[in-house]
């Protein structure tokens, strides 16, 4: 991990207690998670105990203590996605991923997550691949939304 990223982060965000969620936020957008030395350097220079740093992180599902892969998967386990399916949609792509709900697959391509609402309830299951909604998602449509973010890395 490069001090220097985390040390100009607290820098620009005061290196004070009230801009704990922006520091965070910053370093993750900048390694794609919170690595343990970041967290420890942001202990040392807020003052804020390092315990109060891991409950911020894990409180706010939007932070991530392991390395997140190269596309973040979503599938809403909301009521309306429920009903229609969610559960099953979730299934078939653990399967096809190989890969458990908070884990990262072997080739460090995806991130597979839950969560319980999108906000688009009518449009469920709802599948969300690094911010791009797919709607009414059936275990068939699977394979090809997963093919899509295969391509757009083998692109990059």
């Amino acid at each position: 991990m490069d001090t220097t990223i985390v040390s100009d982060i607290l820098e620009r965000n005061g290196n004070e207690k009230d801009g704990l969620i922006a520091t965070l936020g910053d370093i993750q957008a900048e390694f794609g998670y919170l690595p343990e030395d970041a967290l420890r350097m942001v202990s040392e220079k807020t003052g804020k105990a390092l315990i109060d740093l891991y409950g911020i992180a894990s409180f706010y599902t939007a932070f991530s203590l392991k390395p997140q892969g190269k596309h973040l998967i979503q599938v809403c386990l909301g009521t309306a996605c429920h009903v229609r399916g969610g559960h099953r949609v979730l299934d078939e792509v653990r399967r096809r991923l190989n890969v458990e709900v908070g884990d990262t697959t072997d080739d460090q391509q995806f991130t597979l997550k839950t969560v319980n609402c999108l906000g688009a309830c009518a449009l469920g299951p709802i599948v969300v691949v690094d911010n791009e909604y797919h709607g009414n998602t059936r275990i068939q449509k699977v394979n090809s939304i997963l093919n899509k973010y295969r391509e757009i890395s083998e692109e990059v």
